[in-house]
């Protein structure tokens, strides 16, 4: 632990306290320039880390969302099966994962900020083995899904066929368990457009691979499977060959022992933002076991499944907006900027928030067709379209929400937003969808976006940034 103290100690910027007062009066940024200017510089600074991010987050995520497309054709029943899989088990998991995979954004983060570049390699192996282990705590789930769906009162035609995809999708398991330390690696060195490569050129690989498997050979949901298991090792092992074959001397020296020490001091800096992320991702999850309530649960578990992928793959896009602000953020308080992270936080959401009424737009305009590109069933189509009001509103307040998610991590409020999200979507939302449906995903995600806009609003940047630098990592750690 003291040696874990030391590490982080060196990485954190020094700051005299006594200079503080003065440079947070005097220094204005970009005074002197008109409001055209500065909007245009910012949105500069914004998109250099956005445009990548948004591009990767698509790309992968849209790997199930291919497996889904062509799923969707084969029967209700597999559809249904692929998409509890999908959304409760590697939901559940994804959550998990990206949330262990977190300590990387704020230690390799510093670690390029004070020139240790060293230390990033070491961090990286850290997570790496953290996940791994974590990985395989988590293997049992994926062998009793059907017993634990059946728990749940899950439709049996349901369970039986998503325990089968869940036992033939393990590979997947491991595969995130390496993805998201890689990536924090990657993307602490801005070297984000590479896996923005990577990530498209498997994509369209994984199209072709789901038509052979899938429809030429016939081989159903083990072709699927199949396919998207290869997809997702291909990316993680494109990565790691990129990451050890000499691009990085500084940040990547080897394997080195020192990865196995104080992995339980590593492991306790991800709970806040994991449990923060893993509190929205595991939402989705109890929705869909709720569905599976409901009467004829095949028509309307795919009905929200279709809604529910559609509205996760927008919400990729505002991730990367997520991304881009939660860094704008850090850097300008970091930086005692405050009145630069202020007017980033405008940019951004209004960013994402344009983009946000193109796909609304997009949804109501299409609400009647989309639900063919999932399903041949008349039932299937009929009841997703009745639902397409209600997932363009949720999807144009998931344009707004994730950019002050990532204001919450970029000014370290993730234990304050961890509570607002127990309360948006657990005390409130859940109660309530087991009244109405799906018709109150939207209740749970309007009522956080109006609270986390109330606390950005209220937010005393100026103040945020003493608390930033005074009190920030090393007193949690």
């Amino acid at each position: 632990m003291k040696s874990e103290k030391i590490e982080t100690q060196q990485l954190l910027p020094k700051m005299d306290p006594k200079n503080f007062e003065i440079e947070t009066v005097h220094k204005d940024h970009g005074t002197g320039k008109n409001i055209r200017e500065k909007t245009w510089e910012e949105s500069k600074k914004m998109w250099e880390i956005a445009a990548p991010a948004v591009l990767t987050t698509v790309a992968q995520f849209s790997i199930g969302f291919v497996t889904i497309a062509f799923v969707g054709h084969l029967g209700e029943v597999e559809l249904a099966a692929v998409s509890v899989v999908q959304n409760v088990l590697e939901g559940f998991v994804y959550g998990i994962m990206l949330g262990m995979g977190s300590a990387l954004e704020t230690l390799c983060g510093q670690a390029v900020g004070a020139g240790q570049y060293d230390m990033l390699g070491i961090y990286t192996q850290r997570s790496c083995i953290i996940t791994f282990i974590t990985a395989l705590l988590l293997l049992p789930l994926y062998i009793f899904t059907s017993p634990i769906l059946n728990i749940f009162r899950q439709s049996k035609n349901i369970s039986e066929l998503a325990g089968k995809y869940a036992l033939w999708v393990v590979p997947q398991l491991f595969a995130y368990a390496l993805n998201f330390p890689i990536q924090k690696f990657l993307q602490a060195q801005s070297k984000i457009w590479v896996m923005t490569i990577i990530s498209l050129v498997v994509l369209g690989f994984h199209v072709l691979l789901n038509w052979i498997l899938v429809i030429k050979l016939e081989k159903g949901l083990l072709g699927a499977a199949i396919a998207e298991n290869i997809s997702w090792w291909l990316v993680v092992l494109a990565q790691i060959v990129y990451v050890v074959s000499g691009f990085f001397p500084d940040s990547w020296t080897g394997f080195s022992l020192s990865a196995f020490k104080s992995l339980f001091s590593f492991l306790k800096l991800s709970l806040a933002s994991a449990l923060m992320l893993c509190l929205e991702l595991w939402y989705y999850t109890v929705v869909i076991l709720m569905v599976g309530w409901l009467n004829n649960p095949e028509i309307a578990v795919d009905a929200i499944s279709i809604c529910m992928n559609l509205e996760l793959w927008t919400l990729m896009v505002t991730l990367g907006f997520n991304a881009a602000i939660s860094v704008r953020v850090s850097n300008e308080l970091g930086a005692n900027n405050p009145k630069a992270a202020k007017f980033s936080v405008i940019v951004t959401v209004l960013t994402s928030t344009v983009f946000g009424v193109i796909f609304t737009v997009a949804i109501l305009a299409t609400k009647d067709y989309f639900p063919r590109l999932f399903s041949d069933k008349p039932q299937v189509i009929n009841e997703t379209s009745k639902l397409g009001y209600f997932l363009a509103t949720t999807i144009f307040l998931n344009s707004i929400q994730p950019v002050l998610h990532g204001v919450a991590v970029g000014a370290g409020w993730q234990w304050s937003v961890a509570l607002i999200n127990i309360g948006c979507y657990y005390v409130f939302g859940l109660p309530f969808g087991a009244l109405l449906g799906y018709k109150l995903d939207l209740a749970g995600c309007l009522l956080q976006t109006i609270v986390l806009i109330w606390f950005v609003v209220g937010a005393n940047w100026s103040k945020e940034v003493f608390t930033f630098i005074s009190s920030s990592t090393l007193n949690q750690w």
